[in-house]
Protein backbone atom coordinates (compact mmCIF):
# COMPACT_ATOMS: atom_id res chain seq x y z
CA UNK A 1 0.00 0.00 0.00
CA UNK A 2 1.23 3.14 -1.03
CA UNK A 3 1.43 6.02 2.06
CA UNK A 4 0.42 9.44 1.19
CA UNK A 5 2.85 12.05 2.57
CA UNK A 6 1.83 15.89 2.95
CA UNK A 7 5.12 17.80 3.00
CA UNK A 8 3.95 21.92 4.14
CA UNK A 9 6.32 24.28 3.73
CA UNK A 10 7.77 22.27 0.49
CA UNK A 11 9.22 25.37 -0.74
CA UNK A 12 11.39 26.18 2.23
CA UNK A 13 15.03 24.76 1.61
CA UNK A 14 14.98 22.28 4.31
CA UNK A 15 11.13 20.62 3.58
CA UNK A 16 11.90 20.66 -0.82
CA UNK A 17 14.99 18.29 0.15
CA UNK A 18 12.66 16.30 2.14
CA UNK A 19 10.21 16.31 -0.77
CA UNK A 20 13.15 15.30 -2.98
CA UNK A 21 14.31 12.62 -1.05
CA UNK A 22 11.09 11.00 -0.28
CA UNK A 23 9.24 11.42 -3.77
CA UNK A 24 12.13 9.16 -5.11
CA UNK A 25 10.86 6.52 -3.27
CA UNK A 26 8.23 4.16 -4.72
CA UNK A 27 6.24 3.50 -1.85
CA UNK A 28 5.35 6.81 -1.18
CA UNK A 29 2.68 9.28 -2.91
CA UNK A 30 4.02 12.93 -2.02
CA UNK A 31 2.28 15.76 -1.72
CA UNK A 32 4.12 19.10 -1.06
CA UNK A 33 2.20 22.19 0.27
CA UNK A 34 3.40 25.77 0.29
CA UNK A 35 1.48 29.09 1.05
CA UNK A 36 2.77 29.89 -2.81
CA UNK A 37 3.34 27.73 -6.31
CA UNK A 38 5.84 25.36 -6.37
CA UNK A 39 9.48 27.00 -7.11
CA UNK A 40 11.13 24.14 -8.60
CA UNK A 41 8.63 23.02 -10.63
CA UNK A 42 9.52 19.87 -13.68
CA UNK A 43 7.91 17.52 -16.45
CA UNK A 44 9.48 14.32 -14.61
CA UNK A 45 8.43 15.74 -11.11
CA UNK A 46 7.32 12.33 -8.87
CA UNK A 47 4.89 14.69 -6.44
CA UNK A 48 1.85 16.45 -6.42
CA UNK A 49 1.94 20.09 -5.29
CA UNK A 50 -1.17 21.94 -3.63
CA UNK A 51 -1.28 26.13 -2.62
CA UNK A 52 -2.57 26.19 0.94
CA UNK A 53 -2.82 28.56 3.38
CA UNK A 54 -2.49 26.90 6.83
CA UNK A 55 -3.24 29.97 9.02
CA UNK A 56 -6.54 29.25 7.68
CA UNK A 57 -8.76 26.70 9.29
CA UNK A 58 -11.12 26.56 6.11
CA UNK A 59 -8.14 25.88 4.17
CA UNK A 60 -6.76 23.46 6.20
CA UNK A 61 -9.83 21.51 6.45
CA UNK A 62 -9.87 20.92 3.10
CA UNK A 63 -6.35 20.51 2.42
CA UNK A 64 -6.60 17.01 4.46
CA UNK A 65 -9.92 16.35 3.03
CA UNK A 66 -8.68 16.52 -0.45
CA UNK A 67 -4.84 14.43 0.60
CA UNK A 68 -6.01 11.96 3.15
CA UNK A 69 -2.49 12.01 4.71
CA UNK A 70 -0.65 9.04 6.49
CA UNK A 71 2.06 11.18 7.24
CA UNK A 72 2.14 15.05 7.66
CA UNK A 73 5.32 16.64 7.79
CA UNK A 74 5.46 19.96 9.06
CA UNK A 75 8.73 22.24 8.30
CA UNK A 76 6.89 25.44 7.66
CA UNK A 77 7.76 28.09 10.67
CA UNK A 78 9.05 31.63 10.55
CA UNK A 79 12.70 31.00 11.88
CA UNK A 80 14.34 34.86 11.81
CA UNK A 81 14.88 35.01 15.62
CA UNK A 82 15.16 39.32 14.73
CA UNK A 83 12.02 38.88 13.10
CA UNK A 84 9.96 36.83 15.48
CA UNK A 85 10.99 39.09 18.04
CA UNK A 86 9.13 41.89 16.98
CA UNK A 87 6.14 40.31 14.70
CA UNK A 88 4.61 38.07 17.70
CA UNK A 89 1.39 37.75 16.81
CA UNK A 90 2.16 36.67 13.30
CA UNK A 91 5.17 34.44 14.68
CA UNK A 92 2.33 32.89 17.10
CA UNK A 93 0.11 32.61 14.01
CA UNK A 94 2.54 30.66 11.60
CA UNK A 95 4.72 28.52 15.12
CA UNK A 96 1.87 27.57 17.24
CA UNK A 97 -1.60 28.23 16.12
CA UNK A 98 -1.02 26.39 12.48
CA UNK A 99 0.80 23.51 14.17
CA UNK A 100 -2.08 23.29 16.50
CA UNK A 101 -4.43 23.01 13.10
CA UNK A 102 -2.37 20.51 11.57
CA UNK A 103 -1.95 18.40 14.40
CA UNK A 104 -5.84 18.40 15.27
CA UNK A 105 -6.91 17.82 11.90
CA UNK A 106 -3.72 14.70 11.94
CA UNK A 107 -5.42 13.21 14.98
CA UNK A 108 -8.96 13.62 13.63
CA UNK A 109 -7.72 11.86 10.32
CA UNK A 110 -5.39 9.12 12.52
CA UNK A 111 -2.54 10.66 10.40
CA UNK A 112 1.46 10.81 11.70
CA UNK A 113 2.66 13.99 12.66
CA UNK A 114 6.16 14.87 12.17
CA UNK A 115 6.70 18.35 13.50
CA UNK A 116 10.54 20.41 13.01
CA UNK A 117 11.51 22.31 15.90
CA UNK A 118 15.01 24.01 16.88
CA UNK A 119 18.01 23.98 19.03
CA UNK A 120 16.32 27.45 20.38
CA UNK A 121 14.21 25.90 22.74
CA UNK A 122 17.23 25.86 24.62
CA UNK A 123 18.36 28.49 27.26
CA UNK A 124 22.50 27.73 26.55
CA UNK A 125 23.26 27.94 29.54
CA UNK A 126 24.94 24.16 29.39
CA UNK A 127 28.39 22.73 28.69
CA UNK A 128 27.11 19.20 27.54
CA UNK A 129 24.95 18.64 24.98
CA UNK A 130 21.22 18.85 25.42
CA UNK A 131 19.19 15.51 25.19
CA UNK A 132 15.73 15.47 24.72
CA UNK A 133 14.69 14.38 28.37
CA UNK A 134 16.22 18.77 29.22
CA UNK A 135 13.86 21.05 29.95
CA UNK A 136 13.74 23.56 27.35
CA UNK A 137 14.30 27.46 28.46
CA UNK A 138 14.08 29.46 25.56
CA UNK A 139 15.86 33.21 25.34
CA UNK A 140 14.03 34.69 22.64
CA UNK A 141 10.12 34.70 21.19
CA UNK A 142 11.36 32.36 18.58
CA UNK A 143 12.43 29.94 20.31
CA UNK A 144 9.70 30.06 22.79
CA UNK A 145 6.77 29.99 20.05
CA UNK A 146 8.39 26.90 18.88
CA UNK A 147 8.52 25.38 22.10
CA UNK A 148 4.76 26.12 22.85
CA UNK A 149 4.14 24.24 19.15
CA UNK A 150 6.13 21.26 20.63
CA UNK A 151 4.11 21.00 23.82
CA UNK A 152 0.34 21.59 21.30
CA UNK A 153 1.58 19.00 19.35
CA UNK A 154 1.91 16.53 22.35
CA UNK A 155 -1.09 17.72 23.73
CA UNK A 156 -3.04 17.48 20.32
CA UNK A 157 -1.60 14.38 18.66
CA UNK A 158 -1.62 10.88 19.97
CA UNK A 159 0.58 9.77 16.91
CA UNK A 160 3.66 12.13 16.45
CA UNK A 161 7.28 13.09 16.60
CA UNK A 162 8.53 15.80 17.15
CA UNK A 163 12.13 16.78 15.20
CA UNK A 164 14.65 19.33 16.40
CA UNK A 165 17.44 20.38 14.32
CA UNK A 166 20.35 22.62 13.98
CA UNK A 167 21.88 25.01 11.48
CA UNK A 168 20.92 22.95 8.73
CA UNK A 169 23.73 23.71 5.51
CA UNK A 170 23.84 22.69 1.98
CA UNK A 171 22.63 23.71 -1.45
CA UNK A 172 20.14 25.68 -1.26
CA UNK A 173 17.95 26.18 -4.81
CA UNK A 174 17.21 29.42 -6.87
CA UNK A 175 14.56 31.53 -4.21
CA UNK A 176 15.96 29.86 -1.27
CA UNK A 177 17.56 31.77 1.45
CA UNK A 178 21.21 30.94 2.22
CA UNK A 179 22.60 29.34 4.75
CA UNK A 180 25.90 29.44 7.02
CA UNK A 181 28.47 27.14 4.54
CA UNK A 182 27.06 28.92 1.32
CA UNK A 183 27.14 32.34 2.82
CA UNK A 184 31.11 31.51 4.00
CA UNK A 185 31.98 30.15 0.87
CA UNK A 186 30.54 32.94 -0.89
CA UNK A 187 32.12 35.47 0.63
CA UNK A 188 35.70 33.94 1.02
CA UNK A 189 35.63 33.30 -3.05
CA UNK A 190 34.92 36.66 -3.47
CA UNK A 191 37.94 37.43 -1.79
CA UNK A 192 35.17 39.34 1.33
CA UNK A 193 36.04 39.36 4.68
CA UNK A 194 33.13 37.54 7.29
CA UNK A 195 32.63 38.29 10.81
CA UNK A 196 31.43 34.98 12.52
CA UNK A 197 30.75 34.32 16.32
CA UNK A 198 33.88 32.23 18.39
CA UNK A 199 31.35 32.13 21.22
CA UNK A 200 28.02 30.65 20.55
CA UNK A 201 28.10 26.67 19.88
CA UNK A 202 25.97 24.98 17.42
CA UNK A 203 25.55 20.85 16.44
CA UNK A 204 25.47 21.64 12.30
CA UNK A 205 23.13 19.80 10.13
CA UNK A 206 23.19 18.44 6.47
CA UNK A 207 20.16 19.05 5.09
CA UNK A 208 20.17 15.45 3.85
CA UNK A 209 20.58 14.25 6.88
CA UNK A 210 17.57 16.33 7.77
CA UNK A 211 15.84 13.89 5.13
CA UNK A 212 16.79 10.47 6.32
CA UNK A 213 16.16 11.32 9.92
CA UNK A 214 12.63 12.44 9.00
CA UNK A 215 12.21 9.04 6.74
CA UNK A 216 13.28 7.02 9.48
CA UNK A 217 10.47 8.09 11.53
CA UNK A 218 7.80 7.34 8.79
CA UNK A 219 7.30 4.42 10.52
CA UNK A 220 8.97 4.48 13.92
CA UNK A 221 6.45 2.96 16.11
CA UNK A 222 6.82 5.88 19.02
CA UNK A 223 5.83 9.23 19.52
CA UNK A 224 8.17 11.69 20.76
CA UNK A 225 10.92 13.71 20.82
CA UNK A 226 14.30 13.51 18.50
CA UNK A 227 17.22 15.57 17.64
CA UNK A 228 18.07 15.08 14.20
CA UNK A 229 21.10 17.19 13.71
CA UNK A 230 24.97 16.69 13.06
CA UNK A 231 27.77 14.80 14.98
CA UNK A 232 30.05 17.55 15.86
CA UNK A 233 29.26 20.38 18.04
CA UNK A 234 31.14 23.50 17.23
CA UNK A 235 31.61 27.22 16.77
CA UNK A 236 30.26 29.41 14.39
CA UNK A 237 34.06 30.71 13.69
CA UNK A 238 35.11 26.83 13.72
CA UNK A 239 32.18 26.18 10.85
CA UNK A 240 33.61 28.60 9.25
CA UNK A 241 37.46 27.99 8.98
CA UNK A 242 35.94 24.01 8.53
CA UNK A 243 34.38 25.52 5.34
CA UNK A 244 38.13 27.48 4.48
CA UNK A 245 39.80 24.15 5.10
CA UNK A 246 37.79 21.90 3.25
CA UNK A 247 37.29 23.91 -0.16
CA UNK A 248 41.12 25.66 0.17
CA UNK A 249 39.83 29.20 0.60
CA UNK A 250 41.56 31.73 2.46
CA UNK A 251 41.13 31.56 6.12
CA UNK A 252 42.72 34.72 6.71
CA UNK A 253 39.55 36.31 5.66
CA UNK A 254 37.42 34.87 8.55
CA UNK A 255 37.23 37.57 11.55
CA UNK A 256 35.87 35.69 14.80
CA UNK A 257 33.91 38.28 17.60
CA UNK A 258 32.34 37.50 20.22
CA UNK A 259 28.71 37.66 20.96
CA UNK A 260 29.17 41.04 22.42
CA UNK A 261 31.37 42.78 19.36
CA UNK A 262 28.28 41.57 16.91
CA UNK A 263 25.82 43.58 19.14
CA UNK A 264 22.65 41.00 17.90
CA UNK A 265 19.59 42.77 18.59
CA UNK A 266 17.99 39.42 19.35
CA UNK A 267 19.45 36.96 22.23
CA UNK A 268 20.44 34.17 20.87
CA UNK A 269 21.59 30.54 22.90
CA UNK A 270 25.45 30.83 24.24
CA UNK A 271 25.74 26.79 23.89
CA UNK A 272 22.86 25.00 21.42
CA UNK A 273 24.28 20.90 20.85
CA UNK A 274 22.37 18.36 20.76
CA UNK A 275 22.67 15.11 21.41
CA UNK A 276 21.98 12.38 18.50
CA UNK A 277 22.09 9.41 20.98
CA UNK A 278 18.83 8.31 21.31
CA UNK A 279 18.18 8.84 17.53
CA UNK A 280 21.32 6.80 16.73
CA UNK A 281 19.87 4.11 19.19
CA UNK A 282 16.14 3.95 18.10
CA UNK A 283 16.56 4.99 14.58
CA UNK A 284 19.77 4.12 13.47
CA UNK A 285 20.20 7.27 12.31
CA UNK A 286 23.80 8.49 10.74
CA UNK A 287 24.83 12.03 10.35
CA UNK A 288 27.64 13.04 7.86
CA UNK A 289 30.53 15.03 9.53
CA UNK A 290 30.39 18.54 8.57
CA UNK A 291 33.57 17.88 6.07
CA UNK A 292 31.48 14.96 4.55
CA UNK A 293 28.70 17.50 4.42
CA UNK A 294 30.42 20.50 3.05
CA UNK A 295 32.29 18.06 0.16
CA UNK A 296 29.00 16.50 -0.79
CA UNK A 297 27.14 19.95 -0.84
CA UNK A 298 30.12 21.43 -3.02
CA UNK A 299 30.53 18.10 -5.07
Amino acid sequence: MHQKILIIGANGFTGRRILDTLADKTEYEVIGCSLHTDIHPHADCNYRFVEADIRDDAAVLHLFEEVRPNVVINTSALSSPDYCENHREETDETNIHAAARLARNCERLGSRFIHLSTDFVFGGDSNRLYTEEDTPAPVNYYGRSKWESERQVARLCSNYAVVRIVVVYGQPLPGQHGNIVRLVADRLRNGQPIRVMNDQWRTPTFVDDVAQGIGLLIDHPSNGLFHICGPECLTIADIAYRVADVLQLDASLIQPVSTAEMQEATPRPRFSGLSIDKARQQLGYRPHSLEEGIRAMFS
